[in-house]
């Protein structure tokens, strides 16, 4: 509860600050947030979209990886020119530690009428975003309805615009949604870890090569708050590595102990019988 409290609170800043529409236009911090995450775990539709150079693609064709969407629309002014600078930051620092091509991300403009094509590659080129894998896309009104719908995306007409939730979603290697992420300026560790949990996470039962690289490079990639990246770090494996040689020379010590122990009685017992032979015998 205290978790839905806090996010409810930080979405009813961002809404406050993106916009003032009348009272009956105003979103509602808490169903907003209740319906994006209540997106969570549902299966995402395969929807056509076009991406800023005009080539139609559809959703189906990220399945087997993660896919984030970031929604924005092209004539705001407020908050998503700082949210796609932000995701550019975000987003390089998670393909040069989890791999360029374990994810894809698309920026999908929600504006159907005035979001065209044309306008998304604008965005695009003035918020200077040239990473690989990465989309800015668009699509029909309708596909922009059921979409959102799918995504548990809240917003409503505005004076100059939207009122609207900062999220950007996740989407699951299966199509589903797997987290929501809110604001423009969140934590890299907030972006990067439920990311790195659905690229590598899924292969926990894995048997094959890859799958078990997988599973070392989720253990082992961590963040480094004194760098402000994350890196490899092997002090896993390393601690788990020293706490086996302990044990195992706690063992063979016990176990020369105890070796030492049973010559030194086959000894006495030994020296007994042959006394009580001498003593026999005379």
């Amino acid at each position: 509860m205290a978790v839905l409290k806090l996010a409810a609170g930080a979405i009813a800043a961002l809404l406050c600050a993106i916009s003032a529409p009348s009272a009956a236009e105003r979103l509602d911090p808490a169903a907003v947030y209740e319906k994006s995450e209540a997106a969570i775990g549902r299966a995402v539709g395969d929807y056509a979209l076009t991406d800023s150079n005009g080539e139609p693609f559809k959703l189906s064709a990220y399945r087997g990886r993660p896919l984030v969407i970031s929604l924005i629309y092209t004539s705001c002014s407020t908050v998503c020119p700082p949210t796609t600078q932000h995701m550019r930051t975000v987003v390089a620092e998670a393909q040069r530690s989890l791999g360029v091509d374990r994810f894809a991300v698309v920026t999908l403009g929600f504006d159907a009428r005035n979001d065209t094509p044309a306008r998304m590659a604008t965005f695009k080129n003035t918020q200077n975003v040239d990473l690989p894998e990465w989309r800015f896309a668009s699509a029909d009104p309708i596909t922009i309805v059921a979409f959102l719908r799918d995504l548990g995306f809240s917003y409503v007409n505005a004076a100059g615009g939207f009122d609207h939730v900062t999220q950007t979603t996740i989407i699951d290697a299966q199509g589903k949604v797997y987290r929501q992420i809110y604001g423009e300026d969140f934590p890299l560790q907030v972006f990067v870890e439920p990311l790195k949990e659905a690229i590598f996470g899924g292969v926990a039962s894995s048997l094959s090569i890859r799958g078990l690289t997988d599973r070392i490079r989720f253990i082992c990639t961590v963040y480094d708050a004194n760098v402000g990246h994350y890196r490899t770090s092997y002090a896993v494996f390393m601690g788990i590595g020293a706490g086996a040689i302990s044990i195992f020379l706690s063992a063979w010590a016990l176990a020369s102990t105890w070796r030492s122990a049973r010559i030194a009685r086959e000894a006495r017992d030994a020296s007994r019988r042959a006394r009580s032979s001498a003593g026999a015998a005379g």
